[in-house]
Order: C-alpha cells, then structure tokens, then sequence
C-alpha cells in the first residue's frame, strides 16, 4: 500500500542521536540528553490537585468542546490582557487546541491547500516546515540567522516565490536560532503582512522565556494585527505542562472561526479535567512563568560560561529554552550529524543537529536547557574530554 504523505516525510532527523543514546544507556553509561526539548519542571501545584479532583467528577469524564470550554478560554483572554495588554473576545477570538503543535498542523490545513504556497523560516521546528506541506501547499523558505536581515530575506523570498504566498509563518523567540525580535520588528510584520496580502501565523511558544530584560512582544499588540494574524501560545514551556498538551489560537475571529469549523470534524478537544486544571494555572499560579524563566536562565549562563571555559564561545541567547551553538572550528568540516554523532558516542552528551530543522540548520547543534545546573555542568566536563582539538 502507498501512503503518499508518509513518503513525503524524511527520515526523523533526530532518530539516530535517539537510538545511539539508548545504546548507550542499556549498555550502562550516563548520557545527558539535552537534545530534546522536554521540559523537566513540575507542572503547578494547583493545576494538579485540581486535575485530582476534577478527574473524579463522572460529569468530566464524558465528550468536552473541540473549541475548548468557555472559562478556559476566558482564563487565556485574562491572560492576554494582564501580561501584554491585548483584549481578546473569548467567544470569537480564542480557540483551544490539543497543545501548539496540533493547533499549528490543523491550522495549515484550515489555510493552505494544494496549489497554495507558504513562507517559512529556514532553519524552523521541523513541523512549521511540514505543516503547510502535509496541508498540499508549497513551501518556500526565508534565511534565518545571527547574520541574517531577515526582511530583506522575506522580500527575496516573496519575490521568487509562486504562487505567491498566502501564509507566512514567524516564531520568536525562534527555536531554533533563538532569534529575538523587539515591538518595531513586529509593526514592520504586521505592514509587510497587509501590503503583500499574506497572513501571518505566528508561534508564541516562548512568549514568556525571555532573560537579562527582555520581554517578548506578542504580534497581537500591534494595532491592526488582528486584520492579518493569529498568534499560538502555548502551557507547554511557561507553565510546564508540556504533557498536558493544552494550547490556544488567538487573534483573527475568521480565522479562529476557521480553526474551530474545522476541529469541531476531528477532535472532542482536550480532556475536560485538563481544561479545567489548565483555568486554574493559568488564574491562581500567574507567577509561575517567572518561576520557569528564572530557572532557564540559570541553566543558560551554567551551559554557555562552561562551554566558553572549554573554548567553545557562543553567544547568551536572550530567549527561549535552547542554545544554538555553531560547530566549533576544528570540527567544521563534519556535518552536523556527524558532530552529534560524536558528542553522543565521546562526551555522552545527545544535542540535536541543526540538519533535522531544515537546510538553514546545517554547521550548528542545538543544547535544550531541560537539565539542572549540576547536571548540565557534568555534561561540560564531559565536553571538554571529547572536544581535544579546542585545547
């Protein structure tokens, strides 16, 4: 039997660093992953006790709203208001999604088709590559990078693109670069958007990791931004329920509408007791995302002052849970598998290769900060063993 969008997919880029870490770890060695971006802190404590107790009410045990129940959505309007000051009308403008990824793939479909055509950053989390792709719809890509203008790149893009393209998709603070971008890169978004007539979903994943005073803009603060943008915010990182798979699509009511049209054929939503412990979280433990933030924080200055004492200089991403680390010189010449490859098997130490996020992630790793400082400190030592020709 031929499944042609399964054939489509590539090999999972990550897969081989995955299975030699098992390898490894059955034949009793102690490999720190931070290759995966798997957020190791507990979930709210007040999220949990009430999961407990509405998970023992029979009334939630049966079908719940794809769309999400109203005061879950209110909770995330509230949210909006208090943290970036955009007003959000639950009803029509808030749409709960079985965490940002389901959100995200569901709505490519709501807005691409065979024949259409998307803008995507290069490198990108692998699924806003193949989202609009498993949609039908051509992908063209927009050079992301430390050295990079990336509305000039947007425009070059546009330019050679067709047909042209009706979505754009843009996610910052950017897994993986960790690009940042402040307010005005925003305004300049939102008017690129309305003058080229392409929608703009933007992935807010780490709207809230931001560090040494930097806050993340949400688009949605851009006047006008709702004319031509939804935006995905996500429990995953900020409240660290990563498992609890509880995500939103804000902004644009048709667009919204859209999503909720389309979901209402394909999914009951989340679990209703999840629904409700997610309300909580997000109404009576609002510090928690500074709780995380700083904790993320702490992990990024152990791994990059410890990486500079090994002579591998990269500089403090000022966003999300990652560091985007260039293959050292000595070791440029290997692909970035390879490099893994070698970390893994030498350091026992699984970071991703920049390969597995698209052709842009070529000649980098990426170091998920999902371990603590004593931990992520061993895994340095163990760099620096396996990293000889940095000296």
């Amino acid at each position: 039997m031929e499944f042609r969008r399964i054939h489509a997919l590539p090999p999972y880029a990550f897969a081989a660093i995955d299975a030699l870490k098992m390898q490894l770890r059955r034949a009793g060695e102690d490999v720190i992953d931070l290759g995966f971006g798997n957020p190791d802190l507990p979930s709210p404590q007040v999220a949990v006790d009430k999961l407990i107790e509405a998970v023992q009410n029979p009334r939630n045990h049966r079908y719940s709203m794809s769309k999400g129940l109203p005061k879950l959505r209110l909770a995330v309007s509230d949210l909006y208001e208090r943290q970036f000051g955009v007003t959000l009308d639950f009803e029509t403008e808030v749409c709960a999604t079985i965490g940002a990824k389901e959100g995200f793939s569901h709505m490519m479909l709501a807005l691409l088709g065979p024949g259409d055509s998307a803008l995507v950053p290069s490198p990108s989390y692998p699924i806003h590559i193949w989202g609009p792709i498993l949609a039908g719809a051509a992908v063209h890509y927009v050079r992301m990078g430390p050295d990079q203008d990336f509305f000039a790149n947007l425009e070059a893009a546009w330019e050679q693109a067709w047909p042209r393209p009706r979505v754009i998709v843009v996610s910052f603070p950017h897994n993986p670069t960790t690009a940042c971008v402040d307010s005005a890169f925003m305004h300049a978004l939102v008017e690129w958007a309305r003058a080229h007539d392409v929608f703009v979903v933007h992935d807010f994943a780490y709207a809230d990791l931001g560090f040494d005073g930097y806050t993340p803009p949400s688009i949605l603060q851009v006047p006008g931004a709702k004319d031509v943008a939804v935006e995905i915010y996500t429990l995953s990182k900020s409240f660290s329920m990563a498992g609890w798979r509880m995500g939103f699509v804000v902004g644009n009511k048709e667009v919204v509408a859209a999503l909720a049209k389309l979901k209402s054929y394909l999914d009951y939503g989340t679990f209703q007791p999840i629904q409700i412990a997610a309300t909580v979280a997000m109404n009576d433990a609002p510090d928690q995302p500074k709780h995380v933030n700083e904790i993320y924080r702490g992990r990024r200055d152990a791994l990059c002052d410890g990486l500079a004492r090994v002579g591998w200089h990269i500089p403090r991403p000022k966003g999300t849970m990652f560091v985007w680390a260039p293959i050292p010189e000595p070791y440029d010449e290997m692909t970035s598998q390879e490099f893994a490859t070698m970390l893994v098997q030498e350091a026992k130490v699984a970071v991703s290769p920049g390969s597995g996020f698209g052709p842009g992630g070529e000649g980098f790793v990426r170091f998920a900060l999902v371990e603590n400082e004593q931990r992520t400190t061993q895994a340095v030592r163990g760099l620096r063993k396996a990293l000889t020709k940095l000296g």
